[in-house]
């Protein structure tokens, strides 16, 4: 008898199929099974937001998630988002402001923030604040991630006008 539990989740838009321990972490399933180190470990509770993805849309920790949860659910890490050459608008504005310092906290801070300008077109300070409180950095201050966050507000409104006008 297996102990080993049958997993099949969408990762960026490609399906995978693994068999795991029933208490692996959805964190260490990324990483680990899929090969997609990204996705960073921290504080493996939930506090530090390294290991944030977006979970059918959603950033989640997926340090407080198992694999198992993830079956029948859209993925998408940091490597879902652009390649080297063509970087992701969010991508480019934080190596553009210097939102990244170290860079070990910067998928988890993309991630967190990709959702929240969809949301959000043209956010204040404040809110962006707000919206990346859950991450923490232990580098930059924070004051060139707001920019970096800036930044790509207006990167997605221009590539948002782009489209509107057929470009």
């Amino acid at each position: 008898m297996s102990d080993l539990i049958n997993v099949k989740v969408t990762v960026n838009g490609m399906a995978y199929e693994r068999e795991v321990e029933p208490r692996m972490l959805l964190v260490d399933f990324i990483r680990h099974e899929l090969g997609l180190t990204g996705t960073h470990v921290g504080c493996e509770h939930g506090v530090c937001g390294t290991c944030t993805i977006l979970f059918d849309g959603s950033p989640v920790r997926s340090c407080l998630l198992f694999a198992v949860q993830a079956v029948g659910h859209e993925i998408r890490t940091i490597e879902g988002l652009g390649t080297i050459d063509h970087l992701h608008p969010v991508q480019e504005a934080f190596r553009e402001a210097h939102g990244a310092q170290c860079g070990f906290c910067t998928p988890g801070m993309i991630m967190s923030v990709l959702p929240f300008l969809e949301e959000n077109q043209d956010p204040t300070e404040q809110e962006i604040r707000e919206a990346i409180d859950g991450n923490l950095c232990r580098c930059t201050g924070y004051q060139h991630i707001i920019q970096a966050v800036e930044l790509a507000s207006d990167k997605l409104a221009e590539q948002r006008q782009s489209v509107k006008e057929g470009r």
